[in-house]
């Protein structure tokens, strides 16, 4: 979705509001069937979206209150509303403020579970927030929207805080606000245990400090019975909208406490220019470097001290991933200018 395209969204929306009272509203492309790659979203007999990307954003938008909107979606490239697959009206309140989430299959086949068991729907959050309600925090609202994946706890640390999220639900206690820091999220099963994916939440290094953010639970565990489509990730939709930002995958540790089992390691700059410098009291035996997506650039067999060449680099968030001779595990994030 272009800024083109959310011009016309804002200025087609703003016609509409003209004598009526108005809220906010952002609406999130979170559907991962490949047939819903991209699509074209109608307010009545009107395109307001087209070819509306997968994990993209709109920004908050203002929309009519107190009559009702007829919304609908349809396959990208589609000619007028008689080609949506999928219609809803609703009737906004002028006192709340929105989040729409498109979740959910729409193909007949090629996904496990199916349409029918999990079809397309709109997941509605209707105490949405565009700044952090205290300075200097961030606030996360998470929305489960991943079809194959099952009930699942969200952690940091020994903290629980998402529990027993399901599919297509926002979490139960809204947002949840913490102090802008660099944070790692783990992923377990409602039971919360064990530890099936973890990831990374830079939100001092990505600068989120005052924003509300929503953070997405996206693409399939498992691809293989999915039309091999997008893998599971955790993804962030700012309230500017825009393409989400992924949070970068990080390695399973091989206990809960070898997280913690290496002291007085640093790592130095950040942000960085050209090199990355790890400095460990103890010696190490392992260091790796990768992206955000998991990818591994480069893995060096390492002493107490070891200097990384990211000069031919693009700018970004990269991960450093540290191993001691016990198999001992410590992470961190690096950005680079």
């Amino acid at each position: 979705m272009n800024k083109l395209t959310i011009l016309s969204a804002a200025l087609l929306l703003s016609q509409l509001t003209s004598t009526a009272q108005t809220t906010k509203l952002q609406v999130i492309h979170n559907c991962a069937d490949a047939a819903a790659d991209s699509v074209d979203v109608y307010l009545g007999p009107t395109k307001l979206l087209d070819n509306f990307a997968f994990r993209t954003a709109t920004p908050f938008i203002d929309a009519p209150t107190g009559v009702p909107l007829l919304l609908g979606v349809a396959p990208k490239n589609s000619t007028s509303v008689n080609d949506t697959f999928f219609n809803v009206t609703v009737t906004l309140d002028a006192t709340k403020k929105y989040i729409v989430v498109a979740n959910g299959i729409e193909s007949a086949t090629g996904y496990t579970p199916g349409a029918s068991t999990v079809p397309f729907r709109l997941s509605v959050y209707d105490m949405a927030r565009q700044v952090a309600t205290t300075a200097g925090n961030t606030d996360i609202l998470v929305v489960h929207g991943s079809t194959d994946a099952p009930t699942v706890d969200v952690k940091a640390g020994t903290s629980t805080l998402v529990n027993d999220i399901a599919f297509g639900s926002f979490c139960s206690t809204g947002y949840i606000s913490v102090p802008e820091a660099d944070y790692v999220l783990d992923i377990t099963p409602a039971a919360g245990t064990p530890i099936v994916k973890r990831y990374s939440a830079p939100l001092s290094t990505l600068n989120l400090g005052d924003s509300a953010i929503t953070v997405v639970a996206s693409g399939f565990f498992d691809s293989t019975v999915n039309s091999n489509g997008k893998a599971f990730g955790l993804w962030v939709a700012l309230p500017q909208g825009g393409q989400m930002v992924q949070l970068p995958s990080l390695p399973l540790p091989s206990s809960v406490n070898s997280v913690a089992a290496i002291n007085n390691i640093r790592v130095f700059p950040n942000p960085a220019h050209d090199a990355i410098t790890v400095e460990a009291d103890d010696q190490l035996s392992k260091i790796t470097l990768l992206d955000v997506t998991g990818k591994v650039i480069k893995n060096v067999q390492a002493d107490k001290k070891v200097t990384l060449d990211i000069s031919n680099l693009p700018s970004g968030v990269y991960i450093v991933a540290t191993e001691d001779h016990n198999a001992a595990k410590k992470t961190f994030i690096v950005s680079k200018k």
